[in-house]
């Protein structure tokens, strides 16, 4: 995708906040620290649109991103071992689930996965949920910069095995080399093609 406009839109906790379900939504879900704002950030070729931390957990709003005028990515609070106040942190369960399971234009569910880690239970769970309720997911691997080609294929065989996944259905990339941006790109086009076709099929 060829992208001339990206700008941020609101942030919100709860339905409330979310700007009106008017055009397709793109959400971005996994660890914190996983590299998620780095991810989108390439995708839109705009280095500081979405702020990048080396603190895990800075992220702890929904923040809403229209692109082109005709498509919203959805940055979501990343989850695991992030250092924020535990209040803080159960509330981040129910906003995101009620984010996922409510959001009428909600076309498809980028879950990202650290190419260095085994995929985590949390990760695990939250495949398991999306595919209840029946979300298209798109798993990007990120940070492959850091591994050997070797490695990489190692690692790739255990996040298959662990989320059971087949290869096709993950996309690897690195934001420092940009790797894998035209990939993640054409994987989401053609999630949001299907969703919009599945929609007029069922006469929505």
């Amino acid at each position: 995708m060829k992208v001339s406009s990206a700008e941020f839109v609101t942030s919100g906790t709860r339905p409330a906040h979310y700007p009106p379900p008017e055009l397709p939504e793109v959400a971005f879900a996994g660890r914190s620290n996983v590299g998620k704002s780095s991810l989108i950030n390439v995708l839109v070729n705009r280095k500081g649109l979405v702020r990048t931390s080396s603190t895990p957990g800075r992220t702890q709003l929904i923040n809403f991103f229209r692109v082109n005028e005709r498509l919203m990515l959805v940055d979501l609070p990343g989850y695991g071992f992030a250092k924020v106040p535990l209040a803080v942190k159960k509330e981040w369960g129910p906003m995101v689930e009620t984010y996922l399971s409510t959001r009428p234009n909600l076309s498809c569910v980028v879950l990202i996965v650290d190419i260095r880690r085994e995929p985590t239970e949390e990760d695990q769970l939250m495949l398991q949920w999306l595919r209840a309720y029946n979300v298209a997911v798109l798993v990007v691997v990120t940070k492959c910069d850091k591994v050997s080609k070797n490695e990489r294929a190692k690692q790739a065989a255990i996040i298959t095995r662990t989320l059971g996944l087949a290869r096709d259905e993950m996309a690897f990339f690195s934001a420092l080399s940009k790797e894998g941006r035209d990939e993640v790109w054409a994987r989401i086009e053609a999630l949001l093609a299907a969703g919009q076709e599945e929609a007029e099929e069922s006469g929505e």
